[in-house]
């Protein structure tokens, strides 16, 4: 079993910051990609940000130059440092990993609960 546990989040006003993090546990052999999504009232799921154990990292452009992806790969956290922060970043934030379970294995996607995002104006 894996898990992925998404913490942060919450309330801000414009122009402020949040920060949100997600730890993926369990029966964990490789992660290779964790990301951050989010889901707006009516609108489909997006990729906000990702970042691959080569630590490449690609970012939604609306968000370049205001979030920062980062990784701890020995632990299995991804971080999600949000600046200026827009009203229209309001969402819920979901983490994902795409995890390998074992070597015969290959890999999964599992999914956090999801953490709402508040930005007022």
């Amino acid at each position: 079993q894996v898990q992925v546990v998404e913490s942060g989040g919450g309330l801000a006003q414009a122009g402020g910051s949040l920060d949100l993090s997600c730890a993926a546990s369990g029966t964990i052999l490789r992660v290779n990609t964790m990301g951050w999504y989010r889901q707006a009232p009516g609108q489909q799921r997006e990729l906000v940000a990702q970042v691959t154990e080569g630590l490449a990292r690609t970012y939604q452009d609306s968000v370049k130059g205001r979030f920062t992806i980062s990784i701890d790969d020995v632990n299995n956290i991804a971080y999600l440092q949000m600046n200026s922060l827009k009203p229209e970043d309001t969402a819920v934030y979901y983490c994902s990993a795409d995890v390998q379970i074992a070597d015969r294995e290959g890999f999964r996607t599992y999914w956090g609960q999801g953490t709402q995002v508040t930005v007022s104006s």
